[in-house]
């Protein structure tokens, strides 16, 4: 495993910002820290990573307890803090190579930045002074020095947050491709951030992990009091006529031809809605259950 945490707790004063937490990630893993602001996911970033101690519990990065390796921990780990701080009135590449200067020797320190500016695409900007940049390009090189050293396991607290959409889609496909080789941990409260890059959510709330699943498994963590059923059919019916399927509560024609049908939960009522098809001589184009989608079960999960 790349990270262990066991029985982590986090006090403030008589603040439990984490509570007994425990989890595992293994090597190669892209994994979502995911909860609302104040939920403690900086917190547990920060012990990771070995900047505050944990009032109990242990940590490990690949076998070595942060409590007690700190050169070693960070060696093997990079880190971009939520707030990431840059030194504005640094170039670019002056910058890089101070971090750069901190992990190796001198004769590697060169062909890292090069390499690292290349990566993270900052070419065009990498005699520019960092307070020159626009946030997305100090993103980039908040992601450069947590990867200049070629660590391996990454710890991102809040990536994107304040980009535009397309500063985000460039992030995102930055983390994908360190992700190839490393362990990264992803610290976020967007939703559609956990989705399109991760592979398995976790989902802290108030300083306790409420669930941990794979991606595609995380949709069966709640049970839906309904469901909802996109059918498409080669020929106009009504929703009088639809609202006579058993179990069928109510139905919205959204485009010619196609309905969001809502039923109670429990049966799959496709296959009644199949045989109503038959009965009419329709026939179905398209039959498809709508999955939960993450924010909801996030709502449920947290009751926020």
């Amino acid at each position: 495993m790349s990270i262990v945490v066991r029985g982590v707790s986090k006090v403030y004063g008589s603040q439990k910002a984490l509570d007994n937490v425990s989890f595992e990630v293994k090597t190669g893993e892209i994994v979502a820290f995911l909860g609302p602001n104040g939920a403690g996911k900086s917190t547990m970033m920060k012990i990771i990573t070995g900047f505050i101690p944990a009032t109990s519990g242990t940590v490990l990065v690949n076998g070595t307890d942060v409590s007690s390796g700190g050169r070693e921990i960070r060696k093997i780990t990079g880190y971009l803090p939520e707030n990431n701080p840059l030194y504005p009135e640094m170039y670019v590449r002056e910058y890089l190579s101070f971090v750069a200067s901190m992990y190796g020797s001198r004769r590697k320190q060169g062909s890292a930045v090069n390499d690292i500016i290349g990566l993270t695409g900052l070419a065009p900007e990498a005699n520019k002074k960092i307070g020159a940049l626009s946030k997305g390009y100090r993103q980039r090189v908040g992601l450069a020095q947590a990867l200049i050293h070629d660590p391996d396991v990454l710890i991102l607290d809040e990536a994107t947050t304040g980009l535009d959409p397309n500063q985000i889609i460039e992030i995102r496909n930055l983390i994908r491709e360190a992700g190839k080789e490393k362990t990264v941990m992803l610290s976020t409260h967007i939703m559609q951030e956990a989705e399109a890059i991760c592979g398995r959510i976790i989902i802290i709330d108030r300083g306790v992990i409420v669930a941990d699943e794979e991606k595609d498994k995380i949709h069966q963590k709640i049970k839906s009091p309904k469901q909802l059923i996109r059918a498409g059919f080669d020929r106009e019916t009504s929703d009088s006529e639809l609202l006579g399927i058993p179990g069928i509560k109510s139905a919205v024609l959204t485009r010619q031809g196609e309905w969001l049908l809502e039923a109670e939960s429990g049966e799959d009522i496709r296959p009644a809605i199949f045989a109503f098809a038959v009965r009419n001589n329709l026939t179905v184009l398209s039959l498809q259950k709508e999955e939960s989608n993450l924010e909801e079960i996030f709502r449920q999960l947290t009751g926020r």
